[in-house]
């Protein structure tokens, strides 16, 4: 007697280099049994007639913010907004549908793409909103605006400014009181939605980002909670310095993540070797020294979990390698290897440093749908950072080809949950030196990802695997086993692959 009734999945297109011809697979208990030709297959207790549909391995979302992702799911997405007017606007007409006393939660506004990139004060938040508090954190959740009766959580912190454009240490101090504001019931309703709709994009676990200043400890418990109930595994990540065994008592697999050792371009906190090209704004911020993530990492290798970092510039990106060079003497290279570390988005990272990523096997957990939105000659990084400098962010081909283990997310709600774009965005960068191709772009967002995790036999269509996999309709066509995702000549981008059905270890967890 199984555990589960056997399933024979049949008439599809199986990508998988077991048998790249297979046209029906066998799942039992929760693992994949037998593939090869559906003329040969093998009894089942039933049998899903996939009607031609693609079926590859599911995809994993290795840094995501769950909250956050609900959150703006079901809330006031500002995205669109271009300029200080409109986005007072979008304040006054959603803040008519909150209580009184609530906070108006808001993500998504990005000045760099205003004419005028001056937004509006704190007064003005708090007029457009009928007095209510407004929390509206920055495309790139390292800064938000606060209206004046929330700004006064900031007073006196680093990163304070009384226009209420919060950064950094005083961006903390708002957002954990915007956010605890929050029921559990809305939080753990929030990660809910979060995580379905995960599923719905073919996406099987999602490693869960929190730490200080990022989240709390409740609302990481929360949401590992749902893992792997009807819904995605999640992988809890603890982002904080010296938090190894803390790390572990709340269940996470790492004391990494959101560890922050610096801020982010878009804020300008990211900490640089050079001065940000637009005006007075200095190196930005760096929050961790070599010595210190020494000790970090050889913490987490004394309590058995992961350590990491997020690491932006490359002033940050060379403060933590150094700090794995000292690891290393202290503990050997080879122990410091072993161990699967990771960094987190490595944007500004040049070549003598991804030969120090190769050198202490860690892993670069990134997202190309940065450069997707902010490459290119005359975006946010060219205005940060001047061209040259734009150019040669984010070398996630490079880094791929020199043997630097990928791991691929969205780091939502920074970027949408949309995989496929994860993996266009690879293959086809603003700078095309940094490409790489469709079947690595797919390896590092799907099987990269579980090995980020410590999972090392996920990922791919194999006999006595998981049983974790995602079916497609591909309407733009197949290429090389995979959705054609590339524009052709005349620049037309073929229809995206849509997500039928995820899988995770032989449970349905989405159908369309």
């Amino acid at each position: 007697m199984t555990k589960h009734p056997s399933v024979l999945f049949t008439h599809g297109r199986f990508y998988s280099a077991a048998d790249p011809r297979a046209t029906a697979m066998l799942v039992r208990d929760g693992r994949i049994a037998w593939l090869g030709d559906a003329a040969d297959a093998p009894a089942a207790d039933r049998r899903v007639d996939l009607g031609g549909l693609l079926v590859t391995p599911a995809f994993v979302d290795a840094h995501l913010h769950a909250t956050d992702t609900g959150l703006a799911a079901d809330g006031l997405d500002l995205s669109g907004v271009r300029s200080a007017a409109e986005l007072l606007g979008q304040v006054a007409e959603f803040a008519a549908t909150r209580p009184a006393g609530g906070v108006v939660l808001g993500h998504g506004w990005d000045e760099s793409t205003w004419a005028d990139q001056t937004p509006p004060d704190a007064a003005e938040l708090e007029r457009a909103a009928g007095g209510r508090r407004v929390y509206l954190s920055q495309a790139s959740v390292h800064s938000a605006l606060a209206s004046a009766s929330l700004l006064v959580a900031a007073k006196g912190i680093d990163g304070y400014d009384e226009s209420g454009w919060v950064r950094e240490h005083a961006h903390h101090a708002v957002r954990a009181v915007a956010l605890g504001s929050l029921t559990p019931e809305q939080r753990t309703a929030a990660q809910r939605t979060a995580l379905a709709r995960a599923a719905s994009m073919g996406v099987a676990a999602v490693h869960e980002c929190g730490g200080p200043g990022t989240s709390s400890e409740a609302d990481l418990l929360s949401v590992l909670a749902l893992s792997g109930q009807g819904l995605p595994l999640v992988y809890g990540y603890w982002g904080e310095l010296g938090g190894a065994e803390r790390a572990r008592d709340l269940g996470a697999v790492g004391a990494a993540g959101d560890l922050y050792a610096d801020g982010a371009l878009g804020s300008r906190t990211a900490s640089l070797r050079h001065p940000y090209h637009d005006g007075d704004h200095g190196v930005g911020e760096a929050f961790v020294t070599a010595e210190q993530a020494a000790a970090h990492l050889l913490d987490c290798m004394r309590v058995g979990v992961q350590g990491g970092f997020h690491a932006i510039g490359d002033a940050a990106i060379e403060a933590v390698l150094d700090g794995f060079a000292l690891a290393a003497e202290r503990a050997g290279v080879d122990e410091v290897r072993s161990a699967g570390h990771r960094v987190e988005h490595v944007e500004l990272i040049d070549k003598p440093m991804i030969a120090r990523m190769v050198e202490f096997g860690v892993t670069a957990s990134v997202q190309p749908v940065f450069d997707a939105l902010w490459g290119g000659a005359d975006r946010m990084y060219a205005q940060r950072l001047g061209r040259a400098r734009a150019r040669a962010s984010n070398p996630i081909g490079a880094m791929h080809a020199t043997g630097v283990p990928l791991a691929f997310g969205s780091d939502s709600p920074v970027t949408a949950l949309d995989p496929w774009a994860v993996v266009l965005a690879a293959a086809a960068p603003t700078n095309p030196a940094h490409r790489m191709s469709v079947r690595s772009a797919f390896a590092a967002a799907s099987r990269g990802g579980w090995r980020a995790a410590g999972v090392a036999d996920a990922g791919v269509l194999a006999p006595g695997k998981p049983a974790t996999f995602a079916v497609w309709e591909t309407p733009g066509g197949i290429r090389e086993g995979l959705p054609d995702l590339l524009p052709d000549v005349e620049g037309v981008a073929p229809q995206r692959p849509v997500c039928a059905r995820t899988v995770l270890a032989g449970e349905t967890i989405f159908e369309g």
